[in-house]
């Protein structure tokens, strides 16, 4: 069996759970923090989301399907993304976990990743979404 590596990042949001859940499904806030990606979904279970934009001048459309969810607590999706050179099949999907803890009158927001397949990607991901984070942080802190 191929090994596959995960990635995971967090940061503490001085704002309440609510807050932050409404950034991570209100696909208008989604494009200020998440590089400008226009996100698609009805937010229910079972339901798909997709994710459009462009990056560095090329145009992507990513997806998956809202596996769990649990306002203002946990959300868990399924994700393929156009650019990852994998086939659009299912072992090719990764599933992406958005935990929320408050911590007094803040929250903090655990994002991790799995089924990925290298170090360097794991590497990648991880940064990538401790981008995010900071860009999430900075728009609800404001």
């Amino acid at each position: 069996m191929e090994k596959t590596f995960w990635a995971e990042a967090s940061i503490l949001i001085q704002v309440p759970a609510a807050r932050v859940w409404m950034a991570l499904t209100t696909p208008e806030l989604i494009k200020q923090y998440l590089f400008g990606t226009e996100a698609v979904s009805d937010w229910q279970i079972g339901s798909t989301i997709t994710y459009r934009g462009t990056w560095e001048g090329k145009t992507y459309e990513d997806k998956g399907k809202i596996l769990e969810l649990e306002p203002e607590k946990h959300l868990l999706t399924t994700y393929w993304s156009s650019f990852s050179g994998l086939p659009d099949a299912p072992e090719s999907y990764q599933t992406v976990a958005y935990d929320l803890t408050p911590e007094g009158s803040s929250t903090k927001l655990t994002i991790t990743q799995d089924n990925i397949k290298s170090e360097g990607s794991r590497d990648h991901s991880a940064k990538n979404w401790q981008m995010v984070l900071e860009s999430l942080k900075k728009l609800l802190e404001k």
